[in-house]
């Protein structure tokens, strides 16, 4: 390790624009995107935002480590699928999940009502075409100017990344699955 001195004057300058709404997105292969849009949320929350999380992928019932600590601390957090693809029954009836679950999303985004509003794992409707982009993108375009987005999941497109303010790709460099260790609660879920 290269030991360094610590910088005594500010590297960048300070930003001078206006406050707004950001879209953020945490995409790529690494873990993280979701724990990050997590770490978010309990931050806007900390400081009395209201904050609406929705996972695409996730069932309602669903009852995951972030699921019991939001609903400890009254964020509300909503799942809106059936699980992953290859545990469906139906995938049609996943694909309606997602329709009727972004349908949710966008009417919340657009009352402009949460400072905060997670996406998580919402690029895997994206990808499986069983939510066409354009319509995602101009809510996101449209939303009210204090509303603040995140939108989670591998391969983002590339339009969702010109339009988002903010983009984050975790590179995996190593996982401990491949070790052969398993997912492990209070880790992965």
């Amino acid at each position: 390790m290269q030991i360094e001195t610590p910088p005594t004057e500010r590297g960048s300058p300070k930003a001078e624009g206006e406050r707004r709404g950001l879209l953020i997105v945490h995409t790529g292969h690494g873990k993280g995107k979701s724990t990050a849009a997590f770490g978010l949320a309990l931050r806007a929350h900390g400081r009395g935002k209201a904050v609406k999380i929705y996972q695409f992928m996730k069932v309602p019932s669903a009852r995951f480590g972030e699921h019991r600590v939001f609903e400890q601390l009254g964020v509300p957090i909503e799942g809106l699928g059936d699980g992953f693809s290859w545990k469906s029954r139906d995938l049609e009836h996943s694909a309606q999940l997602a329709r009727d679950g972004w349908a949710r999303a966008a009417a919340t985004i657009g009352a402009g009502e949460h400072f905060l509003v997670v996406l998580d794992e919402i690029m895997y409707p994206l990808r499986y075409g069983w939510l066409p982009l354009e319509p995602v993108l101009q809510v996101l375009r449209d939303r009210p100017p204090d509303v603040h987005v995140v939108l989670t999941g591998r391969e983002a497109p590339q339009e969702l990344v010109d339009l988002a303010d903010t983009v984050t790709e975790m590179t995996m460099i190593k996982h401990h699955f491949k070790a052969g260790v398993p997912a492990q609660r209070g880790i992965e879920d």
